[in-house]
């Protein structure tokens, strides 16, 4: 508990909404009132009520379980995507910045070509040639990410190879994964957990993205961006009902919440680190 004392009010706020979303992703398919696709009224876009707390969507099925239901899809998609584009960006961005020559030549031009596509060009194009199921999805997340780590990664261990304390142990005979892992991944940890935080919030909005356009996760399954997309139309009829905007909004304002939380969090932890080794000096 020490670790979170002196902890600002700002980032506390921020790690409260992503413990909350973290335990509706872990236990809201549970605590969820109905199934994931299961219509609870034949009228879309109901205000909210007794039945359905939240209203109900386009199709009639409560909003309140969709959400539910959709913060797993969501988050969990989003983490395992997150996970595999840092273990291979970091993994391959620490072995051209360290080794250099022909890997780091060969690395860097694959790289820059996939950069030089837009990503969300790249990114649909991908899914249309291999489908748009959740494997394939994270596989092209994770690629398109891993080009952005593996800058970051690489700029960060050219700059961290070159300090006395690297040297050394090449000079003491240590193998590279040692010095990767003992030397230089320490000493880059700050930037890089920044940059997961980022890297994950950008990924929310990606998958958000992809499903808006209708490429993401497919129906019957539930996510965010998916539920604005398909809700978006309950706004022409707020007029009559202003509960009824609830149905696109509340997974908008979930998606923009968990984006600012998780930086809020990511921010302070950033800070603390720097105190703690006095401003990130080997």
């Amino acid at each position: 508990m020490r670790y979170f004392r002196d902890m600002p009010l700002s980032a506390a706020i921020g790690l409260a909404i992503v413990l909350l979303n973290v335990l509706m992703a872990a236990l809201g398919p549970s605590l969820a009132p109905y199934a994931e696709s299961e219509q609870v009224s034949t009228q879309p876009w109901l205000p909210p009520s007794a039945e359905a707390l939240l209203g109900t969507d386009n199709l009639g099925r409560d909003l309140l379980s969709r959400m539910l239901y959709g913060a797993q899809t969501t988050l969990g998609i989003a983490l395992i995507a997150t996970l595999i584009s840092f273990a291979v960006g970091v993994t391959l961005g620490f072995a051209a910045g360290t080794l250099g020559g022909l890997l780091d030549q060969v690395l860097g031009r694959i790289v820059d070509v996939l950069m030089a596509i837009p990503s969300l060009i790249l990114s649909l194009l991908m899914l249309s040639i291999l489908g748009t199921g959740v494997p394939v999805i994270i596989a092209v997340i994770a690629t398109v990410d891993a080009t952005r780590v593996f800058r970051i990664a690489r700029a960060l261990a050219m700059n961290l190879s070159v300090l006395e304390f690297v040297e050394a142990a090449k000079l003491r005979g240590e193998r590279i994964g040692w010095i990767l892992g003992k030397e230089i991944l320490p000493n880059a940890l700050p930037p890089l957990v920044a940059e997961f935080g980022l890297r994950f919030c950008f990924v929310i909005l990606f998958i958000s993205s992809l499903s808006f356009l209708g490429l993401g996760i497919q129906p019957p399954y539930a996510d965010w961006g998916g539920m604005v997309r398909d809700n978006a139309q309950a706004i022409n009829f707020a007029a009559y009902d202003p509960l009824i905007a609830v149905a696109p909004l509340a997974p908008a304002i979930a998606i923009a919440a968990l984006t600012i939380a998780i930086n809020l969090v990511a921010d302070w932890m950033l800070a603390k680190q720097n105190r703690t080794t006095g401003g990130g000096e080997a």
